[in-house]
């Protein structure tokens, strides 16, 4: 199994996309459809699970169902798309990570308690746009640049890096 370790915030938007679509994010829309279109080449070459790494995992139950509005909007941009989300990772925040927004400080972790949950994992990709101060996830780690988000250059590699083992054979 592949596993596609998914930010959203600086991956599926951007600073400028944000700054562009004022009406969408005032709709709860956050998601730039060109990203979710980009992604799903992604998915689609490669065959991953998608798991949410993202803040944005808060937004849905245990059973991935949507709890607000933005998550309805995204779960519903993503199947347009014939994408799911898997599952989510482990929150390891406490109180002062939330208030401080320092969420880098146990993402790697999270991520790394994900994975020592499924043996079956062959191979897997973070995409997120913080460094996540991690050398064991950092050569997993495809990190996007805020300003712009997921870019054609970052589908390629990923799907390079995901496809690693398939290409040994």
């Amino acid at each position: 199994m592949k596993i596609l370790f998914l930010d959203i915030d600086g991956v599926l938007n951007s600073t400028f996309w944000n700054s562009d679509n004022e009406r969408e994010i005032s709709e709860g829309k956050f998601i730039d459809s060109e990203k979710v279109l980009l992604l799903s080449k992604i998915i689609h070459e490669t065959d991953a699970k998608i798991v949410l790494h993202s803040g944005w995992r808060f937004w849905f139950d245990d059973n991935m169902k949507p709890l607000r509005d933005e998550a309805i909007y995204f779960n519903e941009i993503l199947k347009a798309h014939n994408l799911f989300i898997y599952d989510k990772t482990p929150d390891l925040t406490t109180e002062e990570i939330r208030k401080s927004k320092k969420f880098s400080l146990v993402k790697a972790r999270e991520i790394l308690l994900w994975l020592n949950k499924y043996d079956s994992v062959e191979e897997y990709l973070v995409l997120d746009d913080l460094d996540l101060n991690d050398k064991e996830i950092e050569v997993h780690q495809i990190k996007t640049d805020a300003n712009v988000g997921l870019t054609k250059e970052n589908v390629l590699e990923a799907i390079k890096l995901l496809n690693l083992k398939t290409l040994e054979i």
